[in-house]
């Protein structure tokens, strides 16, 4: 048997197939280096600069597109545009004034009011206007609240020193400046209105007239036109303001108070309301030392 084996290795007849290997009888062959048939290759994003220019206008391209947006809502679009002007706080001015010296237009954008630049043409147009808040009110409205100035004192217009004469019968046709808490001369009214001091500066001849001048002098008689107490306020009807440190209360009934200067003038309020209860038959109270109060006359 080993020699047939043998011859047929040498001259006998080959057993295999001279077609080749029959399929499925090995391994499929291995497709050429680099190519893979049937399977999509994604182009490569470039590399370096090409590659961070790609990225950032993929990143800027909405925001431009929203940006563009926002900026024809506020300013192209006819939806956000000033449709009113609300007022509040008004009380001697009328809402027509506060709207004329605000000046802000109808139908313009929202966005491109300033409340700041409204605020500024109010306080100058009005110096009846203490202070003002003014506020987009989205998406058609602005807003505006003011604060009046309240007279502690008033002074008759034109006057030399404030008084114009008797207030009895020496005011009639005359105008009255009035005075707020910070000494600001703000308003003129034609009648005095009721409950509000006058303020006389008397300082003719006085050294503190030359000395700390009338600005100082009536911002001295404010502050105790402040500091009275409102019943003691409503019955006062003048402020006599003679040098710095003589400052006197000329009220109804022809009771006088002697306030001094205006140093003190809570303390000297408050001991103002307990002497009138102690003493009220009294036409002359005396404060100017509020430590020691006084009162004499009946």
């Amino acid at each position: 048997m080993a020699g047939r084996t043998a011859a047929a290795g040498r001259g006998g007849r080959d057993q295999r197939d001279p077609r080749g290997p029959r399929a499925g009888s090995g391994p499929p062959p291995a497709p050429p280096a680099g190519r893979w048939p049937g399977r999509y290759r994604a182009p490569r994003l470039p590399e370096g600069r090409g590659r961070r220019r790609l990225l950032l206008a993929l990143a800027l391209g909405p925001a431009l597109l929203i940006g563009g947006l926002a900026l024809w809502l506020l300013y192209g679009s006819a939806w956000l545009r000033v449709e009113s002007v609300m007022v509040d706080g008004e009380s001697a001015l009328t809402e027509r004034q506060v709207l004329d010296a605000a000046g802000v237009p109808l139908g313009d954008p929202l966005v491109s009011v300033d409340p700041g630049e409204v605020e500024r043409r109010l306080l100058e147009a009005l110096p009846r206007i203490g202070s003002v808040e003014a506020a987009r009110s989205w998406p058609h409205g602005v807003e505006l609240t003011v604060r009046e100035r309240k007279a502690v004192v008033v002074m008759v217009q034109d006057a030399q020193n404030g008084e114009g004469g008797g207030d009895e019968d020496g005011t009639r046709g005359r105008r009255y400046a009035e005075v707020d808490d910070e000494g600001v001369l703000f308003g003129t009214v034609a009648e005095r209105p009721a409950g509000v001091p006058l303020l006389a500066l008397d300082l003719a001849g006085s050294p503190s007239g030359h000395r700390f001048g009338p600005g100082r002098m009536r911002q001295e008689a404010v502050g105790v036109a402040a500091a009275l107490p409102d019943r003691v306020r409503r019955d006062t009807r003048t402020i006599r303001v003679r040098s710095y440190d003589s400052i006197t209360l000329e009220m109804s009934g022809g009771r006088t108070v002697v306030w001094g200067s205006g140093e003190d003038s809570d303390a000297k309020a408050r001991s103002l309301t307990l002497l009138m209860k102690a003493a009220d038959g009294a036409q002359r109270f005396d404060v100017s030392v509020p430590g020691t109060p006084a009162a004499s006359g009946s």
